[in-house]
């Protein structure tokens, strides 16, 4: 199945009907929102502030707070596989190089996304495969030509990656941009 088929078999969860759709899209960006400010600790009852419902409407939605992150990581990796196709026609080291940049910025400020990379969970499984098949050809093209050691896999530089974004004592933006590229460069040729 291809990869944009997958994410939108997993967005089913919205609800259909006008006001439900509404609340369910206010949970999830006060739950947006709430995740990136206060990580994984943030408080449901905050959220279900945030977007301006009662507590019961977040449970009848997000039964558990499950639910409700890997609801947010569904749209995380949805725009991770819009980023894939929107940089495929840049040259081959360019275009992974962009995709990692756009991975490490959306994981660097989500650590609950972060966290949720080694959770056991079938969706979060099932979005890392995604992930991985929006990231794949273009570390491919880039092996291909040239530009990338032959032995690394995408799960490699996915690990790789995502462990200098989960650092949270870099001094500035420009020393994680500094040892992003020391990274990001040990697997170039």
């Amino acid at each position: 199945m291809p990869v944009a088929e997958r994410i939108s078999a997993l967005e089913s969860r919205r609800p259909q009907r006008a006001d439900a759709a509404r609340n369910f899209d206010a949970l999830v960006a006060a739950g947006r929102e709430a995740f990136a400010e206060q990580g994984s600790a943030a408080s449901l009852e905050d959220i279900a502030r945030r977007a301006g419902v009662g507590i019961g409407t977040l449970y009848r939605n997000f039964p558990t707070r499950d639910d409700l992150i890997e609801t947010l990581y569904l749209g995380e990796v949805d725009a991770l596989v819009r980023a894939a196709d929107e940089v495929s026609d840049l040259e081959p080291w360019d275009a992974l190089r962009a995709w990692l940049d756009r991975f490490v910025a959306y994981v660097g400020t989500k650590h609950a996304l972060l966290e949720g990379l080694n959770r056991r969970s079938p969706v979060l499984a099932e979005c890392r495969t995604i992930m991985f098949a929006a990231g794949e050809p273009l570390l491919v093209r880039a092996q291909e030509a040239g530009e990338v050691v032959p032995d690394v896999t995408i799960g490699d530089v996915v690990k790789l990656v995502s462990g200098v974004a989960a650092v949270a004592s870099f001094d500035d933006d420009a020393q994680r941009r500094r040892v992003l590229n020391l990274a990001v460069n040990a697997i170039r040729r």
